[in-house]
């Protein structure tokens, strides 16, 4: 039985159907947020989602079947588990919020398709790297936070009263969502020299520490491509090594037989 299980796992067109079926399950859980939509065909879209379920469920249960410590040791199958347990939840009485994230199912495209796979592994190949990166950038909110409070609360005591709304001013600053004009300039007509504190802070915030976000991003991404690179090279030199031996092995058994004669 799993002999057969696993023979129909790995034919050609499951995943493309799996694939498809993701996809038509996101784009009825989109039409279900349209009251037009729900109104003509609500319970067909029910339908379709609870048949669409069950077909994700059976796969699963077929996965767990053809290997069981596999499956678990196997985190993209562990996240599928995952997302589709969420959706089995009965969402009822104060469960009902729980019918929202039935959405979460379309991001089994990501295990699905591998370029997904690999940008996510290089995300969180660069986490290690993101998270001494978010506590510097942590230091220097809370130094310019305490100055900016202390400068400013006086004035602008919506802006710059506590430590949090400073915090949260700085990140608007940071963002340049209605800085300059918004904050700065504001600040600047009561303060003339207060642009000594925000035109360093935005230089080494907006321009420099999180350019190196995106600097260990990219590194990740290219070692986690370099990695997948390297293993399809080891995968074919092994089948290229196991189509030479059984074409060596040939030769020798035609030799055989040409000495037989």
């Amino acid at each position: 039985m799993k002999t057969r299980i696993k023979a129909l796992l790995a034919q050609s067109w499951f995943e493309p159907v799996i694939m498809a079926l993701i996809i038509i399950n996101a784009l009825v859980l989109a039409a279900e947020t349209s009251p037009t939509a729900k109104a003509m065909a609500g319970t067909w879209m029910m339908c379709i989602d609870d048949a669409i379920l069950g077909i994700f469920v059976t796969e699963i249960s077929l996965r767990l079947i053809a290997d069981f410590r596999g499956f678990w040791r196997d985190p993209w199958r562990i996240f599928d588990f995952s997302v589709v347990a969420i959706a089995l939840v009965p969402a009822s009485g104060p469960l009902a919020v729980l019918r929202a994230f039935r959405i979460l199912r379309v991001l089994r495209l990501i295990s699905t398709v591998p370029q997904m796979r690999r940008v996510v592994a290089g995300l969180l190949a660069a986490l290690p790297g993101m998270g001494s990166i978010i506590a510097l950038l942590l230091l220097i909110f809370f130094v310019f936070a305490v100055i900016a409070t202390k400068l400013f609360a006086a004035s602008f005591p919506e802006w710059f009263g506590t430590l949090g709304a400073s915090a949260y001013t700085l990140f608007q600053i940071m963002t340049l969502e209605s800085w300059s004009m918004g904050i700065v300039r504001p600040v600047m007509d009561v303060y003339p020299w207060a642009w000594i504190l925000f035109v360093p802070f935005i230089i080494v915030t907006a321009f420099a520490v999180l350019n190196l976000f995106i600097g260990v991003i990219v590194d990740a991404m290219v070692s986690e491509h370099a990695d997948a690179a390297h293993e399809e090279r080891e995968k074919m030199q092994a089948d290229t090594s196991a189509i030479l031996n059984e074409v060596n092995a040939l030769r020798a058994e035609l030799a055989e037989l040409k000495a037989g004669r």
